[in-house]
This record gives C-alpha cells, sequence and structure tokens, in this order.
C-alpha cells in the first residue's frame, strides 16, 4: 500500500516526536530513580519504565499517524532519540534537577512553618511549670 506524501511526512515529524518525547520520559525517569544500591530494585524499575514507554510511544503514534509501525518509524524514533541525548538531554536533566532542588526545598520550608505553631501549642499543652 503506498502511502501519499502527505502522510510519510506525517509519519517521519510524529516518528522525530515521539523518539524527543521517550528522550524527555527517560531524563525524568533517571531524576526521579537516582542512584539506587538495590540491584533488583533498580532492574524490576527499568523493565517497568521500558513498559511504560513503549505504551506511551505506541499510543501517541497511534493517535498521531494511526499507528503505521514500519521500519522507517522505528529508525527515525531512534534518530531523534540519539539526537536528544546528543544535543539536550544534558541541559534538561541539568535544569530538571535546580528544579527538583527548589520544589524539595520550598516544601521543606512549608513544612518547617506549618511544624512551627502546632511545636508551640504542643509545648504550651504540655508545659507542667502552671
Amino acid at each position: 500500500m503506498l502511502l501519499g506524501l502527505n502522510l510519510q511526512i506525517n509519519l517521519v515529524i510524529y516518528s522525530l516526536i515521539g523518539g524527543f518525547i521517550t528522550g524527555i520520559l527517560f531524563d525524568i525517569y533517571r531524576g526521579i530513580r537516582g542512584l539506587n544500591s538495590i540491584k533488583i530494585l533498580t532492574i524490576i524499575e527499568d523493565v517497568l519504565f521500558c513498559i511504560l514507554i513503549a505504551l506511551l510511544v505506541f499510543t501517541f503514534l497511534l493517535y498521531t499517524n494511526y499507528a503505521f509501525l514500519t521500519p522507517y518509524v522505528y529508525i527515525f524514533i531512534i534518530i531523534a532519540i540519539l539526537l536528544y541525548f546528543r544535543f539536550i538531554s544534558e541541559y534538561f536533566y541539568a535544569s530538571e534537577m535546580v528544579i527538583s532542588r527548589l520544589f524539595y526545598k520550598l516544601i521543606r520550608i512549608f513544612i518547617k512553618n506549618m511544624w512551627y505553631p502546632l511545636k508551640i501549642i504542643a509545648y504550651k499543652v504540655t508545659d507542667k511549670r502552671k
């Protein structure tokens, strides 16, 4: 079955977008996973991540190009992943780490500020000098 030129261009573009999405999700996963010392847990997480990525990319391709899964689609997904890791991944991962540290710090400050009045109330209630 021959595909029209417009459909072929869409296949290439959406395959490249699917590869970039895969790269971004891998960087997010790498930031969440961190350094894990339990090897079996790391293996299980990696397998589950691969299954999730396969489902997401297939769903993306199903909605965008009717799931034409030709060898060219896989080739362009791999090319996009390689381009992402070569040129973008380092900057995205660094910015992700900065944002996550800032988010962690904000949550920690919020919890400390919420916990402080409760500590004061607890000390007032349990004060035995009355």
